[in-house]
Formats: structure tokens, C-alpha cells, sequence
């Protein structure tokens, strides 16, 4: 059975508190009453301690209930109470993260799918990597996630002649002509970093990934000899897939360590089409920026996502259910999923990682929260099934160059195959 503050069972535990505590309170005024009466009426006395045996067999008798409710169903009192505390600070979260989504999607039109999926990822702590062609609001999205979010905020951008050392430090003359080394983009705020933005990641060489996967995986980094840490960071990149010369692919280990891949497609409604043209709001990004309320939540996000993923549940059903689609990314075979022109059998060099799995039940859980659920759903792992597993799936070499075909074809193929519980 799943836990819900709204269900009956929990109403039945509460009531014999509150009338308890009322019982206690009758007791307390006939107590008085008795001390008021007895002096100038007598015969009143009797009456008043007939009722006060009256109420303490009764609050005996709701002592009893309730501490057998609680011992037949192994509720804690001091759990049920903490748990309702808890469940009153999730459903203040979860409105103002419902909040922060419709600000968000106010700035940046027609994105709403995709800024579901960033919100899911930011309360569910992993890193984003979006995907789309240029000037479909990429980096405005993210700039303006960022903005609403607080926290300290740095922005990279990804360059051919970019190394590692850029990330760590710079160096430069002062006005009297000496060098000087200065903290570079992940360091300059120290263990108070919150957003980390890498515009255009794949125009970076291999060796600045590598450094950026520590930080994001580890959370520290090594320089100068110690070691930096940054407990709140989360880093959101961005790649256009129209450009391949002079970039470089995101290796797998590097694609792993991202949550979600977020596809941002150009919005096809007339209506939106129609605004991002002559609507001067859209038109000046900085100040459309600016209009972006700053809610200065970001730093409480990591005790917030612990709490929520201790206490969203999920059944043995969706524990089984969620294992068979871990096996079908890496035998897709063995579940009846055939695609066009392709031997099944030789399709994958690798599917889904463990690591991956536990990003996705994160954002299923998340998700559930945000649908004011306690529980996940099979719902919930389909609706983030595509972002937080398509990059974790890696063709063969001969299949390589269809890749923007077979995947979201093979993950529609897991989905349609796999039996939900």
C-alpha cells in the first residue's frame, strides 16, 4: 500500500489525537466547573464527577485505539507527525517549482515539453544537455532557468583552442604591467557555484570534457595542488547539430553524465511563429532576461531532491517494469522490437548504464511529485524514458549514420513492447 496523507487510513490515525486532545480539554473545564459549582451547590457535585469518570473512560478508550492503530499498521506517531510536516513543505515546493515553470515558459515561448524536462532535471539534480539548430533559444532557455534559479552563475564558451586550463584560471598584465593570475570560471565562486552553462560544448577539445566530467560526476576538482569543491553545481551545456566542422563528439563517458538530452525543435504554431517575429519583447534577449524573478531557491535544491526521492514510492510492479526496459536497451531483440533495414541482434554496442537507470527513476519520481503524487506511475517512466535514455544508447559503426532515425525509433519500439504493469 502506498503511503498518502489523503487516504482514510490516515484519518483514522489522527482522529483519536484530536479527540484526545479535546477530551483532555473537556477535562480540564470540568475540573474548574467542579471548584466553581461545588462551593455554592453541592448537588451538583455528584453530576460533575459522574461526567469526569465518564470522560476519563473515554479518553482511555481512544488512548487504546489509537496506539493499537498504530501498532497493527506500524505507524510511529512521531514518523506520522514528521511525515505530515514533510508533506506540507513538498506541496509549498512543489508550487513554487509550477511557478518557476510558467515563468519560464512566459520568457521563452513555445517550449513547454522542454522546459518540463529542465524543471524535472533541476528539482531531480542532474545535468542537461540541449540540442537543436541555431537560434531556436537555446541558450535564452538556459539563461533564463539560471536567472530564476539564483545562485552564482558561470558561463563558458566552447572554442577550438579552449583548454583545460581556461576552466581553472586566466592570466593577464595588470594596470602596472605584471602578470597576474586570476580564478577562471569554475573556481571563481568556490564551493557556492550553482549554474554552470557550457555554450556550444562540442566546439571544445576531448581534454576540456574530461575535466568537466570530474566536476560534474564528483563534484570537485584538482588544482594548485588541492582540491575544489562544489556541492551545488549543475551544469547545463548546449550543441547545434547543423555545424560539424572543427567540433568534436561528446564521448559516451561524457554523454552519460548528463541526465537528460533535450532536443529543441523550432516551434511550428503559427500563433508563436507570429510573437518570436513581431513582438518587440523577444527581441531584445538581455532585457527579456532581466524579466525573470529571481526566486533565490537554487541553495536549498539538494536538501529538497533528497528528501523528495526518500519519499516518492515505488511498487515491486515498477521495479520490475523499470528492469525489463533497462534489459530491452540492450537486447532489444529479445522483446520483439524489429526496426526497418536493421539486424536486430547487431544493432547496439551498448545499451543503457547503471547510472542512467538511477537518473531515470530520479526524474520518474520527480515527475510524480509535480503531478502531486506520492507514487510513481509507469506513466512517469515513459514520459522521461526518451530524454534520459536515447543518448545512453550507442549504435554500431554501420548503423552510426542513422542515428537520428533508429533512436527515437528503437526507444518508441521499448516502450510499445515492453508491457506496462
Amino acid at each position: 500500500m502506498h503511503s498518502n496523507l489523503s487516504s482514510p487510513w490516515v484519518c483514522l490515525y489522527l482522529m483519536p489525537i484530536f479527540l484526545c486532545a479535546s477530551l483532555t480539554d473537556v477535562h480540564e473545564r470540568h475540573e474548574k466547573h467542579e471548584k466553581v459549582y461545588s462551593k455554592n451547590n453541592s448537588g451538583l457535585k455528584p453530576r460533575l464527577v459522574a461526567e469526569n469518570v465518564l470522560t476519563h473512560f473515554i479518553y482511555l478508550l481512544f488512548s487504546c485505539f489509537s496506539c493499537l492503530s498504530w501498532t497493527v499498521h506500524n505507524i510511529n506517531p512521531t514518523t506520522l507527525i514528521f511525515r505530515m510536516s514533510t508533506d506540507t513543505q513538498l506541496t509549498d515546493w512543489r508550487d513554487k517549482a509550477l511557478q518557476f515553470e510558467q515563468q519560464i515558459n512566459q520568457t521563452v515561448i513555445g517550449l513547454q515539453p522542454a522546459v518540463r524536462n529542465i524543471i524535472l532535471a533541476v528539482f531531480a539534480r542532474g545535468h542537461v544537455l540541449l540540442e537543436g539548430n541555431v537560434g531556436v533559444g537555446k541558450t535564452t532557455l538556459l539563461r533564463a532557468v539560471a536567472q530564476g534559479l539564483g545562485g552564482d552563475y558561470q558561463r563558458i564558451e566552447g572554442t577550438i583552442d579552449l583548454m583545460p586550463a581556461d576552466l581553472i584560471y586566466y592570466t593577464y598584465l595588470n594596470d602596472q604591467g605584471r602578470p597576474c593570475v586570476d580564478p577562471g570560471p569554475l573556481l571563481k565562486h568556490g564551493d557556492t557555484l550553482a549554474t554552470f552553462f557550457f555554450n556550444e560544448i562540442n566546439r571544445a577539445r576531448p581534454q576540456v570534457h574530461a575535466l568537466l566530467l570530474r566536476a560534474m560526476a564528483e563534484r570537485s576538482i584538482n588544482a594548485f595542488n588541492r582540491d575544489y569543491y562544489f556541492p551545488h553545481i549543475q551544469v547545463f551545456a548546449d550543441r547545434n547539430r547543423v555545424e560539424k566542422e572543427e567540433t568534436f563528439e561528446l564521448p559516451a563517458a561524457a554523454k552519460d553524465r548528463f541526465m537528460m538530452e533535450i532536443n529543441i525543435d523550432m516551434p511550428s504554431a503559427d500563433t508563436v511563429l507570429d510573437e518570436l517575429m513581431f513582438n518587440p519583447r523577444f527581441h531584445d534577449t538581455d532585457q527579456l532576461i532581466r524579466g525573470v524573478t529571481n526566486s533565490d531557491i537554487y541553495y536549498q535544491l539538494n536538501e529538497l531532491a533528497q528528501t523528495l526521492q526518500q519519499l516518492i514510492q515505488t511498487s515491486p510492479k515498477l521495479h520490475t517494469y523499470a528492469l525489463t526496459l533497462w534489459k530491452a536497451t540492450h537486447q532489444p531483440q529479445l522483446y520483439g522490437i524489429q526496426l526497418a533495414d536493421v539486424e536486430m541482434p547487431q544493432l547496439l554496442m551498448a545499451g543503457a548504464s547503471p547510472r542512467g537507470m538511477s537518473y531515470l527513476i530520479r526524474a520518474a519520481k520527480t515527475r510524480a511529485w509535480l503531478e502531486r503524487r506520492d507514487h510513481v506511475l509507469p506513466e512517469d517512466l515513459q514520459a522521461v524514458f526518451p530524454v534520459c535514455m536515447t543518448h545512453r544508447l550507442f549504435l554500431n559503426p554501420m548503423y552510426a549514420y542513422r542515428k537520428e532515425q533508429l533512436l527515437p525509433e528503437l526507444i518508441k519500439g521499448i516502450l510499445n513492447q515492453v508491457a506496462a504493469p
